[in-house]
């Protein structure tokens, strides 16, 4: 009966089903080679692709909300906002925020797709809160670092612009559990235009699923873009406010088969505090910058493998094309990467993220 059940790849490839490659670990060029292949094979599709089906539905009953403090819109609150969509809504609901800031902890459930948080560019609203890891919770346990954040969105096909998200815990230096995200992002197929990520230790939490962030400003001192997601930043602009060092990525990639990794195209590394472009959360992370500017805070070395010398041979840490004084490679640990113009291809796009078939303007 098994042998009735096979997909062929065109299919796993049109519905952004994974696919799978492990390699050894000396096996690096057939990974490459494999890699490019892959990517082509995508591209190739997505010229021909339609939107996804249940995206072009949810576009065409799109509703407006309006939320603002000052009792002229709808709702006075984003909660209030949420808690007026019926569960598992087929139509895009787009809340309008007006300015100001939102003292509120926010949650977007799975229960909830298709929902947008749309501020005005002029006078972007700020959705704030100050929970760290160490923080009791209910029953008087630790938040821990996923229950830190002040937004978390685990639906899916969320998108927010002209938003500001932050959390105002300060890093403390020595201090455990002191991780304090600003918003942890877990629902797969979700935008973010012109949006801010303000905060410490752990800023975005870019949990999982497929990401695409354009035009965004994010703040942070530690680890301040982690997780496991598979994501596109695009003229982005990254800032460190690091103590002492620290790293801007710790993406977690756990095995070579899975798909997940970070792509920084066109974007500026900058700030006040000295930091790694990425340290190895797991044995096979992967992150790549292309096209972007790196300040003198980038360390020569460029990477770190967190202590574990057995993660140099995993990882995947690619630099193609970037400049600034941060840019010079000729200090960087002998495994990271500058890549050719055919093994960096695959990272340049948004269909990184398959997102000719799903992304869409707020």
């Amino acid at each position: 009966m098994a042998s009735s059940l096979r997909i062929p790849l065109l299919l796993f490839l049109i519905l952004g089903l994974p696919t799978f490659y492990s390699a050894s670990d000396g096996d690096v060029a057939e990974w490459l080679s494999w890699n490019v292949r892959k990517y082509r094979g995508r591209a190739a599709l997505q010229a021909q692709a339609v939107v996804d089906w249940k995206l072009r539905r949810a576009e065409a009953k799109r509703v407006v909300k309006r939320v603002s403090q000052d009792g002229t819109g709808d709702y006075t609150s984003i909660s209030a906002a949420l808690d007026s969509i019926p569960l598992f809504n087929i139509g895009r609901v787009v809340l309008s925020i007006g300015p100001g800031i939102y003292r509120e902890k926010i949650q977007v459930p799975v229960s909830l797709p298709f929902v947008t948080f749309l501020g005005d560019p002029a006078n972007p609203p700020t959705i704030t809160g100050n929970d760290t890891a160490s923080v009791l919770g209910r029953g008087g346990k630790p938040l821990k670092t996923f229950q830190s954040a002040t937004v978390a969105i685990s639906a899916r096909y969320f998108i927010a612009a002209n938003i500001k998200f932050e959390n105002t815990a300060p890093h403390e230096v020595g201090f455990v559990g002191g991780q304090a995200v600003a918003l942890r992002i877990s629902g797969t197929k979700a935008a973010f235009y012109n949006c801010s990520f303000i905060g410490a230790q752990d800023t975005l939490y870019d949990h999982k699923g497929l990401h695409y962030f354009n035009n965004c400003f994010i703040q942070g001192s530690v680890d301040f873009i982690f997780g496991y997601g598979r994501s596109l930043y695009e003229n982005c602009y990254l800032n460190s406010v690091a103590k002492k060092v620290a790293s801007l990525t710790a993406q977690k990639r756990t095995n070579a088969s899975l798909e997940s990794g970070f792509s920084f195209k066109n974007s500026t590394v900058s700030g006040s505090g000295l930091v790694y472009l990425g340290r190895a959360w797991g044995d096979y992370s992967r992150v790549v910058f292309s096209y972007s500017f790196m300040d003198n805070i980038v360390l020569p070395q460029g990477w770190s493998d967190w202590g574990d010398q057995r993660r140099d041979s995993r990882v995947f840490y690619g630099e193609y094309k970037c400049s600034g004084p941060g840019a010079n490679t000729t200090g960087r640990v002998p495994w990271a990467r500058t890549l050719t113009d055919e093994e960096a291809e695959p990272f340049l796009g948004t269909y990184f993220v398959d997102g000719d078939t799903w992304i869409v303007s707020p």
